[in-house]
């Protein structure tokens, strides 16, 4: 089969959830020509459309999405419906949607790239709860993570969550706001859910402050980047994380994948308790 497919990955967050699902997808079928063109941070109807008018200028080309957000994947879905452009979110059944479209069956191994077995679906579910609990978007299920981040704006919260995701754990992050109360149930329940607070050096998020918020026009740039602003964070996020109790991890100079290490160790210590 030579058609080249053009292949529209747009997610509402980073992304990297959709390209290692579109990667596990695409590895079960042989002859799958394409090209990749990915969309993060995707949360608007005129970003949307924008998309949209690059897919109608291409020939075969597929979307595949990660959106939360109800209203904008329908908006999206029913756009796509419009153009005939063929739409997937990726928690359907793929698979079986690909094998029609590409007029060819999947070949089911177990391993092409990861093994689709229980533990492969065990992940899917994590992703999907991350995804959806990212950022403090919805507090409802909470009984159902197996780890709760804590932390004032660029601590690592949501690729620290994602990765833990793609390890099998159902991640739930909430940002921290000076003067702004936390959930009631991290109060309620504090016994019974592995909660873990996340900080970072003061100037080091200043620094990082500064590079990601020119894509953000709604930031007060100067209170955003303040450096003792910011040591006021901080120092009230520390205080609350000892006042429960709550274990600390400082990211300054780790990386996601230790940051997880040291998260998945605090969690099998309280799980095993």
């Amino acid at each position: 089969m030579n058609n080249k497919y053009q292949i529209f990955l747009i997610s509402d967050s980073t992304g990297e959830t959709l390209d290692r699902i579109f990667l596990a997808l695409q590895s079960q079928f042989t002859n799958f020509n394409y090209e990749k063109k990915e969309f993060v941070f995707t949360r608007t109807e005129q970003q949307i459309a924008k998309i949209l008018k690059e897919c109608k200028e291409k020939s075969n080309s597929i979307i595949l999405y990660t959106i939360v957000d109800t209203g904008l994947a329908k908006h999206l879905a029913a756009q796509c419906l419009r153009n005939n452009i063929p739409c997937f979110g990726v928690l359907g059944n793929l698979i079986l949607s690909f094998s029609k479209l590409l007029n060819q069956k999947a070949t089911h191994k177990p391993s092409a790239q990861h093994v689709l077995d229980e533990d492969y679906y065990k992940r899917i579910e994590a992703i999907q709860f991350t995804m959806t609990h990212d950022d403090g978007k919805k507090n409802e299920d909470v009984e159902k993570a197996d780890i709760i981040l804590l932390g004032v704006s660029r601590t690592s919260k949501t690729p620290t969550s994602i990765y833990l995701a793609n390890r099998g754990f159902k991640t739930l992050n909430i940002p921290l706001v000076l003067d702004q109360k936390i959930p009631d149930f991290l109060k309620t329940n504090n016994n019974k859910l592995c909660v873990i607070g996340l900080t970072a050096d003061p100037e080091r998020l200043a620094e990082i402050r500064k590079t990601r918020a020119n894509t953000n026009n709604n930031i007060d740039l100067k209170l955003y980047t303040n450096v003792e602003k910011i040591k006021e964070e901080v120092h009230s996020s520390k205080t609350m994380f000892k006042k429960f109790n709550w274990p600390i991890i400082d990211v300054t100079r780790r990386s996601v994948e230790e940051t997880a290490a040291s998260i998945i160790k605090i969690y099998e210590i309280k799980k095993n308790k």
